[in-house]
């Protein structure tokens, strides 16, 4: 199955829906993406959509193939079309975009001191800085 990403208003994904690779294939059998944007266009009536591949993250494809706009579109992901990526939504102010990964980053980065086994770090947005937290 193919996944495609359903853009709205500035470039938001709103819906994410799976069409049958076989929809996409063309006259020679290959795959093109054109073939689902237009089956889910006469379908739903919205123009707009990208695919998308769920084996895509940080720019990687976990499969050793082809990875798609750097990472799997979620409801919420921005699409950035200079980039051609699907960026997630900022978690805190402070974070920054990894131009490679499409991803956001801490300004600081995350410690890897071993932590007791009931402990974990989380993000203090009001320090900018990682806290060590107790799990309840």
């Amino acid at each position: 199955m193919a996944s495609f990403a359903k853009i709205g208003l500035n470039n938001k994904v709103i819906e994410i829906l799976s069409v049958n690779n076989e929809v996409l294939k063309d006259s020679n059998g290959i795959e093109q993406e054109v073939n689902g944007i237009d089956f889910l266009t006469k379908l739903t009536g919205w123009a707009i959509w990208k695919q998308t591949s769920y084996n895509t993250l940080a720019g990687v494809h976990n499969n050793n193939g082809t990875p798609l706009r750097k990472n799997h579109a979620g409801i919420g992901y921005t699409y950035d079309e200079d980039r051609d990526a699907f960026i997630p939504k900022k978690p805190f102010n402070s974070w920054i975009l990894n131009e490679d990964t499409c991803l956001w980053n801490a300004p600081v980065a995350k410690p890897t001191t071993e932590l007791e086994e009931n402990e974990y770090y989380s993000w203090n947005e009001s320090i900018i800085n990682w806290e060590v937290k107790t799990k309840l």
